[in-house]
């Protein structure tokens, strides 16, 4: 590390890097991240440069340090230090699994949480379920509508939200999904990606379009072989981290869902609660955009995640409906 700090030109930023969203995102090599003479001291290797970023108690901004890289270290002193200014850590890979969430947690209400537990046996988790589904649909079929202009798909998806009013079984509701699902990706499949002129030619031809959803390597969503699902897959990571981080300052148990069925290691109620959002949230937007107009994926380093009002609506009323005694809204 001494060896690389001497050889490497050092960039000290005088200017936060952290913009008004709070969040910033670490993407370098050599990361570390440590406490020096009372200050957080982040040094990473981004294109030969060792750069470098002093935060202090105050008037930092820092709310979200997201690490998407694997080569480094983060002391004790410093995760002390995030926990004591009420900021939160995320360590991602680069296929976009999210490895490592900590942050601020609620006190512990063992009422709310045995309600939680109990919900599946219950009418409470089937309501649920019934309206987070509803939510997506209504997404899927909007920016089918409005952002892929296919009134053809959007109506096919609005007629399979209507049956969710009579699904009485989680299996159902998971099946009225995954029929939703398949026509939204469907509207996707052709969509044309394009690329800086200089770099139309260098890119291989299954980038030019969006394709199909789920990658030939593992048969889903993960391990993408092209730029545009790789961008909505580390949208969702983010999305993961931080309906994990939101669902645990809530006072709930991330890993005990509803429509995601109990897997060691997983947190299913911060899976069930993306769901309204992923079509919704303007990272939809922001990765469709994107995918367009540049075939690189440095923009990670800079990439911003704010929690829109829609997503906070989501958790409260999934929290109230668990709390049965507190009258809440509809997500519909």
């Amino acid at each position: 590390m001494a060896a690389e700090s001497t050889l490497l030109p050092e960039v000290l930023f005088r200017k936060s890097p952290i913009q008004r969203h709070g969040v910033l995102a670490l993407s370098g090599f050599g990361v570390r991240i440590r406490m020096q003479a009372g200050h957080l001291e982040i040094n990473e290797s981004v294109a030969g440069q060792l750069r470098t970023i002093r935060l202090w108690r105050v008037n930092h901004g820092l709310k979200r340090l997201v690490c998407i890289s694997e080569d480094g270290f983060v002391t004790l002193a410093a995760l002390r230090w995030l926990s004591d200014v009420g900021a939160s850590f995320v360590m991602l890979d680069r296929l976009g699994e999210v490895k490592v969430v900590t942050g601020p947690a609620g006190s512990s209400e063992s009422r709310l949480r045995r309600a939680q537990a109990l919900a599946l046996t219950n009418s409470v988790g089937l309501q649920i379920a019934r309206e987070l589904i509803s939510a997506k649909l209504g997404g899927q079929e909007a920016l089918a509508r409005e952002k892929l202009r296919n009134a053809v798909i959007a109506n096919e998806i609005a007629n399979t939200r209507k049956a969710l009013s009579d699904a009485d079984s989680m299996d159902r509701v998971r099946w009225i999904e995954s029929r939703a699902a398949a026509l939204y990706w469907s509207a996707w499949h052709d969509l044309p990606i394009t690329f800086a002129r200089k770099d139309a030619k260098k890119v291989p031809s299954h980038w030019l379009k969006f394709g199909a959803r789920h990658s030939p390597l593992t048969g889903g969503p993960r391990l993408s072989i092209n730029p545009s699902n790789t961008l909505l897959n580390f949208t969702f990571a983010v999305a993961e981290s931080e309906c994990r981080l939101a669902a645990a300052a809530c006072g709930l148990d991330p890993g005990l869902g509803f429509l995601h069925t109990d897997i060691a290691n997983r947190d299913s109620l911060a899976l069930d609660i993306i769901e309204p959002i992923r079509p919704a949230h303007r990272g939809v937007d922001f990765g469709l955009a994107y995918a367009r107009t540049t075939a690189a994926l440095g923009f990670l380093r800079d990439c911003q995640w704010q929690l829109s009002a829609d997503f906070r609506l989501v958790l409260k009323i999934v929290r109230n409906r668990i709390d049965v005694g507190t009258p809440s809204r509809s997500l519909g």
